[in-house]
């Protein structure tokens, strides 16, 4: 997969699709997912197009770290005081369909486990 390779997240980030954005900075931006799977389930994104975990490299550890903090910050302002679930899927077997990195917040009910 190609760092260049367009996704809608691109898309997105551009804002040439419309989506409910609920934290934006200069590396993340995050947003409603419009198939939620739980009562709150907000997607973080990198600025830059990384396509999958796998494909992160060294120098991508600050922009790593700030999306974990970039999602206790969302977290928060979305009320999970009670806890969430952050999901990053990889890969075809990982279940990832968005060749963007992202990460999945998910809360606002009990989440069961294993999650499948």
């Amino acid at each position: 997969m190609s760092e260049t390779t367009e996704t809608i997240f691109s898309k997105i980030i551009r804002r040439e699709i419309p989506v409910d954005i609920v934290y934006e900075d200069d590396l993340a931006l995050a947003f409603k997912d419009i198939h939620p799977q739980a009562p709150v389930h907000i997607l973080v994104i990198p600025k830059k197009p990384i396509p999958t975990l796998a494909d992160a490299e060294s120098q991508d550890h600050a922009v790593l770290g700030h999306l974990l903090l970039t999602v206790k910050r969302v977290a928060k302002e979305a009320g999970l005081e009670n806890g969430y679930r952050v999901v990053i899927n990889t890969g075809d077997d990982g279940g990832q369909t968005v060749y963007h990195l992202h990460l999945h917040i998910l809360g606002g009910r009990q989440l069961s486990w294993p999650p499948g």
